[in-house]
């Protein structure tokens, strides 16, 4: 077999979470290690979506790095161009373009038993990994949904996150299917230009005022000279945000306040009270994420826009049916349907110890421990995993705390010595999820009376954390092997018990694994003693 790459570590996609970690390798002083990115620039998330009005719901000193604070954020909530071009930033101050390899989308990657290393095939060769960081993100992957006679419809089709910025949408019928957050920007920012705007609404969000401006010379100014107001200001608005989470995850009741001002934002800008029943949701507020715009109800308001409150249901030529019969023609179909989020497509591209997809591993719900790590998937771990989102508050500060896993985990690695691999034990993972679950109970997302995409097909929440961003922190502060199989390379020779047999690592007792069979492949899906390695070609030694 031709020579090709080997790396200690690979990172796959460049937005938050594999910039995040490339910066994080660097600081732990790993330098062997690539980035591999499917498109031909970073920013993920950032550079997929660029549709008009495009913009965070997060306050930009709170939407960045801590490590890497940005003083001249033109507006406390950026615009995408703005958030694009800090990551750019952070490639170059940080020394990471020569790790990057643009248009190199994994189509593959695989474990390999007897090197204890992942082979991953990507669309510009196959190397090979000691450590895999799955940096893909659950924003990364357009579901469109399957509408019946769509491929009908004589006009232009796309979805938010590929938008057709060729198209000139002046004077045209224009179809938006979806009331997320990307059509409450979209809504506002077209409305304008086109000639005819119809929302097909299927579940009115909670929107709140949108309390943005420029930030001032005078601020920007202050926080390049003194730095610890930068780190003040972002201090403030996380601690804001620390307090409200238990209105969410434990004392849903709370909210009726919050509930109260979102239907006076509604009544102030919508005074025709047929709109105002249609936009006005039935659900507790905070059970979906909560929305912020100033402009979308003064849009919805305006005489050139239409709300059915129902679904698509099929299409016929340049006519759109709603679920309830509501009929309408249309130039242009754009689609803000999210994403696929809880069953992520590089799961599919992801295979184990004992042969399985990530994507089958995870049939039943996604599964991570700490929301990093999968049973039967050793030295891969996951950035922005399982139970790792947030309803109120920035995703920066969990992939931080993720990295700090990450850095912690190569720690453990490099202090075992030798060829070595981590495997999450199943009882490890279970346990970590039955606790995230339990307390996802009397959470808003789970009582709030709503279907949000944070559910999973079986109605599971296996996207928000339950509890404080302080509190995640601390449960990955540290990476605990009493929760790992320790996997070794096993001897080559193999006694006629069927008992594979190696040296143990130093300091560390030796153990005896049975060689499977075809009648126990050796998942581990349901023991905490075996490896989950699905091989006998390595051993597990107690840690």
């Amino acid at each position: 077999m031709a020579e090709h790459e080997h790396v200690r570590v690979a990172v796959i996609g460049s937005g938050f979470g594999g910039l995040g970690a490339a910066v994080r390798l660097r600081r732990e002083g790993i330098t062997d290690f690539v980035v591999l990115e499917r498109a031909g620039s970073v920013g993920g998330t950032w550079r997929d979506n660029s549709y008009p009005g495009c913009a965070c719901d997060v306050p930009s000193h709170l939407y960045s790095f801590s490590f890497a604070p940005h003083p001249d954020w033109p507006r406390t909530f950026s615009g995408q161009e703005h958030i694009r071009a800090y990551l750019e930033h952070v490639a170059d101050v940080f020394g990471l373009r020569p790790h990057l390899r643009f248009d190199a989308e994994v189509k593959r990657m695989a474990w390999d038993a007897d090197a204890l290393r992942w082979e991953i095939e990507t669309a510009r060769g196959t190397l090979t990994a000691d450590v895999v960081v799955s940096a893909t993100g659950p924003l990364s992957d357009p579901k469109t949904p399957d509408v019946p006679g769509l491929d009908t419809f004589p006009g232009a089709v796309f979805h938010s996150a590929r938008w057709n910025h060729d198209l000139d949408l002046a004077g045209k019928r224009v179809a938006v299917v979806g009331t997320g957050a990307s059509a409450i920007q979209i809504v506002p920012a077209i409305q304008p230009e086109v000639g005819r705007l119809t929302l097909f609404q299927r579940t009115p969000p909670w929107v709140m005022p949108r309390v943005d401006r420029a930030v001032t010379g005078a601020e920007r100014w202050l926080h390049r000279r003194v730095p610890l107001t930068t780190r003040a200001r972002r201090g403030l608005l996380w601690g804001i945000r620390e307090l409200q989470v238990q209105a969410f995850t434990k004392h849903p009741d709370e909210l009726g306040f919050v509930e109260r001002l979102a239907k006076r934002n509604i009544a102030r800008s919508i005074k025709d009270p047929a709109l105002r029943a249609k936009l006005t949701p039935d659900y507790r507020i905070g059970c979906k994420r909560i929305l912020l715009s100033s402009t979308y109800y003064p849009a919805l308001a305006r005489p050139n826009v239409d709300v059915v409150a129902s679904g698509l249901r099929e299409v016929r030529g340049s006519t759109l049916v709603a679920a309830d019969g509501t009929e309408t023609e249309a130039d242009v179909i754009v689609f803000g349907t999210g994403f696929h989020v809880t069953d992520m497509p590089i799961a599919e591209r992801v295979f184990g110890a004992d042969g399985r997809s990530l994507a089958e591993s995870w049939k039943d719900g996604m599964e991570g421990l700490r929301g990093a790590t999968a049973a039967g998937f050793p030295n891969w771990m996951t950035i922005i995993g399982p139970n790792t989102g947030l309803g109120n508050s920035s995703m920066i500060l969990m992939i931080e705390s993720q990295l700090n896993y990450l850095a912690d985990y190569l720690r453990q690695l490099g202090l075992l010595g030798g060829r070595v691999a981590l495997d999450a034990r199943p009882s490890a993972v279970h346990a970590w999820n039955r606790q995230v679950q339990e307390r996802m109970k009397r959470t808003v997302w789970n009582t709030g009376g709503c279907t949000s995409w944070y559910l999973d097909a079986n109605g599971r929440n296996t996207t928000v954390w339950p509890g404080t961003t302080s509190e995640f922190r601390r449960a990955t502060r540290r990476v605990d092997l009493t929760e790992y199989a320790v996997l070794r390379p096993a001897d080559s020779a193999v006694s006629p018990a069927g008992v594979t047999h190696a040296a143990a690592a130093p300091g560390v007792p030796e153990v005896t694994v049975p060689a499977p069979t075809e009648a126990d492949p050796g998942s581990g899906s349901g023991s905490d003693s075996s490896s989950g390695s699905g091989s006998g070609s390595a051993r597990e030694v107690t840690a």
